[in-house]
């Protein structure tokens, strides 16, 4: 099926602002983040340009279901640390920006990480504990 190049000018001509709102040369760009993969709480590291707070204002991670808002630890030009929240399911999440300004954008970046399942250590522990074995 071939798209009408009408459709296609109305759908350039919707999304071409988005674009226009900021520079080419100031787009945050998350090259790369490490470690790949971690629990909830874990501390991962994203790096690559323009990712200072006049650029990035939020961070999330994203199922393309559901956004979650990270913890920004530490944030400069080149790198930002964040937390895996608590509210996160495992799996393999993209990350996304919304651009600082007066009309922000929000931005998913070609970077991925893999949130690992909690083990459940409850039993682990209920079975390593010795047993007193008194009677009396």
């Amino acid at each position: 099926m071939r798209l009408s190049p009408l459709l296609s000018v109305l759908c350039f001509g919707l999304t071409a602002p988005l674009f226009a709102q900021v520079p080419k040369d100031q787009v945050p760009q998350m090259q790369n983040v490490e470690p790949k993969n971690g629990k909830i709480g874990s501390v991962l590291r994203a790096t690559g340009l323009h990712l200072g707070k006049t650029k990035v204002e939020e961070v999330y991670l994203t199922d393309h279901t559901f956004d979650m808002m990270v913890k920004v630890l530490d944030q400069t030009d080149n790198s930002i640390q964040f937390r895996i929240p608590p509210s996160v399911k495992p799996g393999k999440l993209q990350l996304l920006v919304k651009t600082a300004g007066k009309e922000p954008v929000l931005l998913e970046e070609p970077v991925y990480i893999t949130v690992d399942e909690e083990k459940d250590t409850s039993t682990e522990v209920a079975s390593a504990a010795p047993s007193t074995g008194a009677a009396n």
